[in-house]
């Protein structure tokens, strides 16, 4: 459990909140480790790192290399080869070097990064490199003294240059159309593209079929000397195994046997039929003829998207994030009514003998059962048989609407008579105002005030439908006016209020 707890130590300044310090610092350790420097001072690691803004203080460097090397990323040794005094002695100096577990750790993320950044690729010049190292493997079991450093140096130039093809072709089988990136792109860079790709396989797959039967010939010419040659590379390797006595050695000559019989069986299932299973390099030609339509695909998704038909599952998620950003219940349920037409709809009269008494803003689920005639459901349209029912008389309604039109219309021309005196008056003076007349003057004064300078400024202008002139002059700000109105008091600074109608009004 503590080799865990330190193991897990050595992450931390990853993740903890000067992490942009400690992976600067890091990378200095790294990059002196490959130029094979034992050790740093704080000043030396100041200069030399990356810093993305303005470098730190040394005391700064100095506590994250101390917070480093009790996290055991770093190793810290006194620093004497300065000191040229005694109180220079007793001061603190120290010299900073990866540790092994920091070592581990700055090799584990650079193969995390190279990984991530890695692009999928078909090597033809791998392909290349195995038939040449094949040829000259065959030579080698040819020759009648069997050079095993020679062949050693070979299979190990095999295997290397094979597990970059191997490493490449999976990540190219994992997803070579890069449809979601082709759904962002515009429509010249996926033409781009796709000429591109589609050259990019035809020179592969041309090159693959062209090499993959010479490979297979060579591999299966060395069918009857490959175990004798791979017991003396392993041979030769476990000459190099710790000491022991002859059991450990016959052991270590084992293993290494094996991994060689599982290096050499892996090459030859890519380009020999084993058992039921077809070649690796066969299915990996069909993945990427299989990219092409699958790049095409895509290209008519994009096509198909700016054209401007319809795509139900876009929409959806534009309504989750409309639905994300609301502020409150409030918001989204309104947003819920007008995006799924949940909002009363009385105006779709479906039986008219049931609607007609209920008013435009009822809900449906407060309304009584509507009962829908089975022709609607069969077949889309609810018209019985027969005659057509006869079209009911609104003339009741259009004389009741245009008289409480007139009405208001006789209402509100007062309240302007009223107000429109042309001559000046205080607000304090109006005294009680009913709704219409209340209603008119707030609109006078909105109009006004928008054009209002500051608090003290004089404002005149012309009401938007040309017929009145207003002019608002505030009085001395101690000042106070007082309306009564049906629904409260309206109070504030006393103004004096000029409404004058105009007469070349439409």
């Amino acid at each position: 459990m503590q080799d865990t707890i330190e193991t897990a130590d050595l992450f931390r300044h990853v993740s903890a909140e000067k992490a942009a310090l400690y992976r600067c610092i890091m990378d200095v350790f790294a990059a002196a480790k490959r130029q094979y420097r034992l050790q740093l001072r704080p000043d030396e690691v100041l200069a030399e790192a990356r810093w993305p803004d303005t470098p730190p203080r040394i005391e700064d460097v100095n506590a994250a290399l101390s917070q480093l090397t009790a996290w055991g990323n770093l190793e810290s040794h006194p620093d004497t080869a300065r000191v040229s005094s005694l109180s220079d002695f007793y001061r603190a100096r120290f010299l900073y070097r990866l540790s092994r577990g920091g070592e581990a750790v700055e090799s584990a993320l650079a193969v995390f990064t190279r990984t991530l950044r890695q692009r999928a690729e078909l090597q033809t010049v791998a392909l290349e490199d195995i038939s040449n190292r094949l040829q000259a493997l065959r030579a080698l079991a040819a020759a009648p003294d069997a050079d095993v450093a020679k062949i050693h140096e070979t299979l190990r130039d095999l295997v290397r240059v094979f597990e970059g093809l191997t490493e490449n072709a999976q990540a190219f089988m994992a997803g070579v159309a890069r449809s979601i990136e082709l759904q962002q792109a515009d429509a010249s860079a996926v033409v781009g593209y796709k000429r591109r790709l589609i050259d990019y396989l035809e020179r592969f797959m041309g090159d693959l079929v062209r090499r993959a039967d010479t490979i297979a010939r060579v591999i299966h010419g060395l069918e009857p000397d490959i175990e004798a040659m791979l017991a003396k590379v392993a041979e030769r390797e476990s000459r190099d195994s710790a000491p022991g006595d002859a059991a450990d050695r016959r052991d270590a000559r084992s293993r290494n046997l094996e991994t060689w019989r599982e290096r050499w069986k892996g090459l030859r299932g890519w380009f020999l039929s084993t058992g039921h299973e077809p070649p690796q390099a066969e299915l990996l030609r069909a993945r990427a003829r299989a990219a092409i339509p699958q790049l095409l695909g895509a290209i008519a998704a994009l096509n198909e998207r700016r054209s401007g038909r319809s795509d139900r599952s876009a929409d959806f998620r534009v309504l989750a994030r409309w639905f994300a950003a609301c502020d409150d219940d409030d918001g989204a349920h309104r947003l819920a009514r007008a995006a799924f037409a949940l909002h009363p709809a009385r105006h779709f009269c479906l039986d008219t003998g049931t609607d007609a008494e209920l008013p435009a803003n009822t809900s449906w689920i407060e309304a009584p059962p509507l009962r829908i005639h089975p022709r609607l459901r069969r077949y889309g349209e609810a018209a019985p048989r027969g005659p057509l029912p006869r079209v009911k008389d609104r003339g009741d309604a259009r004389r009741l609407l245009a008289r409480q039109l007139a009405e208001e219309s006789a209402q509100v021309e007062a309240a302007r008579r009223r107000l429109a005196t042309g001559r000046p008056a205080r607000l304090s003076d109006l005294g009680e105002l009913d709704l219409q007349a209340f209603g008119q003057f707030l609109g006078l004064l909105g109009d006004a005030l928008g054009e209002q300078d500051g608090p003290d400024a004089t404002v005149e202008r012309r009401t938007g439908d040309g017929l009145l002139h207003i002019r608002l002059k505030p009085l001395a700000a101690d000042t106070h006016a007082r309306i009564v109105t049906p629904h409260g008091v309206f109070a504030g600074r006393d103004h004096l209020l000029t409404i004058t109608p105009t007469r070349d009004g439409p």
